[in-house]
């Protein structure tokens, strides 16, 4: 599902929010500006220092990405392979040339054209391996705003709470204002804690789970396309692949190839 994230996040704070209404905890007392400000300028600041204002301005981007993230078609990518590979063992490399322009994935027909040009297939798989080394990297670089954040956010919301309990020790003579200080002093911790674990570590590890998928459709992309380069036979070509598919879904391209297989050709009616 696209938006598991999304659905993820809002129902944990609706499941903690809801526990705090049935313990009598009107859900106006969480809100704490003073607190929200020590949390958000404060962890913000701190994870500006560490990853930079280039990472920084990528993160309503990330956010959507890991809200909305598009689910990737293993499936229809290993019957491409497939039927590219059958295609090559029937009439030769050079035929796949004019399938070219119907392959949208631009690794995929990169690898594709390296291929068509005749490039050593060492060098074709050092070629598509630093590709997928570098868009990994980007990837982890990407996810690193909200590992910081993460780890920044509880140790704001500490730091806000003794700050909080600093002002306090300084009223103690005021005893009618002691219950409410305190309830706001640590919401501060409350809203690091739970910001770190609700929001920021989340999609961070949404952010990494995405690039896995990625990077795991383009193993299966670079062993398909050597696969091609090297004239095997379709059937293995599969197989190979199919390894790069959840259990499920192995066994369903199992059965279709082999229905294939065993499929009459149809024969066109007498007149």
């Amino acid at each position: 599902m696209k938006a598991a994230s999304a659905i993820g996040i809002a129902g944990a704070c609706f499941a903690l929010l809801l526990a705090a209404m049935m313990e009598g905890t009107s859900p106006t007392a969480f809100l704490d500006i003073p607190a929200l400000l020590i949390i958000l300028g404060g962890t913000g600041g701190a994870t500006l220092a560490s990853v930079g204002m280039e990472s920084m301005k990528r993160i309503p981007a990330l956010y959507k990405m890991a809200f909305n993230a598009q689910p990737l078609d293993m499936r229809g990518r290993l019957e491409l392979l497939v039927e590219l590979a059958d295609q090559a063992r029937r009439e030769g490399l050079l035929a796949l040339d004019h399938r070219l322009h119907e392959i949208e994935d631009t690794f995929t027909r990169n690898a594709l054209q390296l291929v068509i040009d005749g490039t050593d297939p060492e060098m074709v798989h050092a070629i598509l391996e630093a590709e997928i080394e570098g868009m990994a990297s980007r990837h982890e670089e990407a996810a690193k705003p909200f590992e910081k954040a993460g780890g920044f956010a509880p140790t704001m919301g500490i730091l806000g709470t003794v700050m909080g309990l600093v002002h306090v020790l300084q009223n103690l003579s005021s005893p009618a204002t002691l219950g409410p200080a305190i309830s706001s002093a640590f919401l501060a911790t409350l809203m690091g804690v739970g910001s770190a674990n609700v929001i920021f570590l989340p999609v961070a590890n949404r952010l990494k789970g995405i690039s896995a998928e990625e990077v795991s459709l383009r193993m299966m992309t670079l062993e398909g396309i050597l696969s091609i380069q090297s004239g095997d036979n379709p059937r293995l070509v599969a197989e190979k692949l199919r390894s790069y598919l959840p259990p499920v879904e192995r066994d369903e391209v199992r059965t279709s190839r082999a229905k294939a297989r065993t499929a009459p050709d149809l024969q066109p009616e007498a007149v």
